[in-house]
């Protein structure tokens, strides 16, 4: 009897640990070194969950890039399989990675004329230059292992008329022509590459100082722009002769990073280097704020629109936090408090919202990659 009591006793404790683990349904990977890029893999695998890329940050020149794949692990035969994150591939990489991002190949925006290297899996990354990488099974280890094998396929520098280059502060892949990439550099430029030919298409003086990030709007002519001149500014490829200011800080405080609105693309999140605060924009109303973002104690490190809806976004932190806000109600009244907040171990790096999957959320901190559900 008190066999069985225990036994049903375990079984419930079991069943409870399940439940807790399904609720809350976060799942960690701890790399070699401190990850600071982070990117979502457009395609869904069907052995792998999730299929993801980080980059290091070391202050020295040889860095890398890791592929995590997911594979679910029986650690005892009385208890259900877990998921487990693995590094499927390491890339070297000069320098740390700025920013990584896969192919929009396979997103429902994606055309299939862009020339995107044909059904090939690529990965992009910018440092010193821009460099783009293919993926695909390697053949010396079992089938079933999900391993793979890098090649770099291309490497482009924005600066032609010299071997030496200027760092590349971000890039955007361009969701409706694959074949277009746009790269912002410290030399104030940005350069609108088309990958297939090789070349630069454009590149143009976009501020007056550093350009921190670019971003495109829909279709494959509008980009917007932030930098250390504090300004947000707006182009479109079919004249380039002027630019839109959108926005510009108070006392010209750099901004830092940009992110698009991909539902509504009236809309965009920007946040000033240091700041603890994230400003929305509306490109109808420039230079007023639609409402800023508070929440953080410490500095907004990134920001990320949610891909399947246009009026909920997560910031995140030096104050380890990861915060989603609801901007329903936005246009109304100002928006005090998230509707979710996530305390992470440390100061969170980097975030990314899954586009192929959006119930999910990656953040990067310390020497953790997390993947959390929403």
């Amino acid at each position: 009897m008190a066999d069985s009591a225990a036994a049903a006793a375990a079984a419930a404790a079991a069943a409870a640990a399940a439940q807790q683990q399904q609720r809350k349904e976060i799942y960690t990977y701890q790399a070699p070194w401190t990850v600071f890029s982070l990117a979502w893999s457009n395609r869904i695998q069907q052995n792998s969950q999730f299929r993801l890329a980080i980059g290091s940050y070391i202050e020295k020149y040889e860095n890398s890039v890791q592929i995590l794949k997911t594979r679910y692990t029986q650690h005892h035969p009385q208890v259900e399989p877990t998921m487990d994150i693995y590094s499927a591939c390491t890339i070297d990489h000069p320098y740390p990675c700025t920013k990584i991002l896969w192919s929009p190949e396979g997103m429902k925006n994606a055309s299939t004329s862009g020339g995107n290297y044909g059904s090939r899996d690529l990965l992009a990354t910018t440092g010193d230059y821009l460099r783009i990488w293919s993926l695909s099974p390697d053949d010396e280890h079992p089938a079933e292992s999900g391993m793979l094998k890098s090649k770099k396929e291309l490497m482009l520098n924005n600066n032609s008329k010299s071997d030496y280059c200027s760092p590349l502060t971000s890039f955007d892949w361009n969701e409706y022509d694959p074949s277009i990439i746009g790269t912002s550099s410290i030399d104030t430029t940005c350069t609108i590459w088309d990958i297939v030919a090789e070349t630069a298409k454009t590149q143009l003086i976009a501020h007056e100082r550093e350009v921190f990030d670019i971003a495109f709007s829909a279709g494959t002519d509008v980009f917007a722009t932030v930098g250390a001149d504090g300004s947000v500014r707006m182009f479109d490829q079919r004249n380039l002769e002027h630019s839109t200011i959108i926005y510009e800080t108070r006392n010209l405080e750099p901004l830092l990073r940009l992110e698009w609105n991909k539902q509504d693309h009236n809309y965009l999140a920007t946040f000033k280097v240091d700041s603890l605060t994230t400003t929305i924009l509306d490109i109808r109303v420039p230079s007023v704020p639609v409402t800023e973002l508070g929440g953080h104690h410490n500095c907004v490190n990134a920001v990320a629109w949610a891909p399947h809806s246009s009026c909920h976004i997560c910031t995140a932190g030096d104050d380890s936090q990861a915060l989603i806000w609801d901007l329903t109600q936005m246009s109304k009244r100002s928006v005090e408090d998230p509707i979710l907040a996530y305390n992470a171990e440390a100061e969170v790096n980097n975030l990314q919202w899954s586009s192929s999957q959006p119930d999910w959320v990656s953040i990067a901190f310390a020497d953790k990659l997390q993947i959390l559900r929403v």
